[in-house]
């Protein structure tokens, strides 16, 4: 059974320079029936008029993944980080034990739109540090491909929790499929397009979730982009 998250649902923030959706709480967005699902804490799809970003602020003890579907974010951190983070690119940074860093548009003109996800690590504490890959269309089209796990598997970024990250790139038509193991959860974010799960649709911005063993097939409506989230 898939449990709906629909797009127009979710919390909502306006700050002229950033436009800001909440799958779960999030800051001023408190609802005490979204607090997360499983070890995922946020997903936030936000967009940052250009020229504009977040000024430096701290984080500790969470796994914060930056997954950019337009323009450019430029990063830097109290580690020394500096990078830009485009379409294609997953950056992981373990906030651990605390960093500092801030997020700005990298142009003056095109609107960055990225998703900002936090994980529960595994345990607190850890020492801070950072990853960017990038993943190519090709290698996402028609396939779930590996992004983010805890052992690097299949050239993924290493998160330090018990979870896996997959994303895929369907065309009308196209179908894949995961298979939910017992004990373990599965949360599917629809980040363009709209992608069928059995029987129901999910439109661009929906997400859903399910704990049922088994396989869980989805298939393009449309051209859509969709992330997997195998949780445990």
């Amino acid at each position: 059974m898939l449990t709906i998250r629909r797009s127009d649902e979710r919390g909502h923030a306006d700050h002229g320079w950033l436009d800001s959706r909440h799958t779960f709480s999030f800051a001023d967005y408190h609802d005490p029936l979204h607090m997360g699902f499983r070890g995922l804490r946020v997903i936030n799809e936000d967009r940052v008029q250009g020229g504009k970003g977040f000024g430096t602020h701290a984080h500790r003890d969470m796994e914060i993944l930056s997954y950019v579907l337009e323009g450019a974010l430029k990063h830097s951190d109290s580690m020394g980080t500096g990078s830009v983070i485009r379409p294609g690119d997953v950056q992981r940074m373990t906030a651990g034990t605390g960093v500092r860093h801030s997020e700005f548009n990298g142009s003056d003109t095109v609107t960055v739109h990225f998703l900002q996800i936090w994980l529960l690590p595994s345990r607190q504490g850890l020492l801070p540090s950072y990853e960017q890959k990038t993943f190519s269309d090709d290698e996402k089209r028609n396939r779930l491909r590996l992004v983010a796990s805890p052992d690097a598997s299949d050239g993924s970024v290493t998160v330090h929790t018990n979870a896996k990250l997959y994303a895929s790139i369907l065309g009308a038509g196209d179908t894949v499929s995961h298979r939910v193991l017992p004990g373990r959860h599965a949360w599917i974010q629809v980040v363009r397009g709209t992608v069928k799960v059995g029987t129901e649709e999910l439109r661009e911005g929906d997400g859903a979730s399910t704990s049922d063993a088994g396989p869980l097939a989805l298939e393009g409506v449309n051209p859509s982009e969709v992330l997997v989230f195998d949780l445990g």
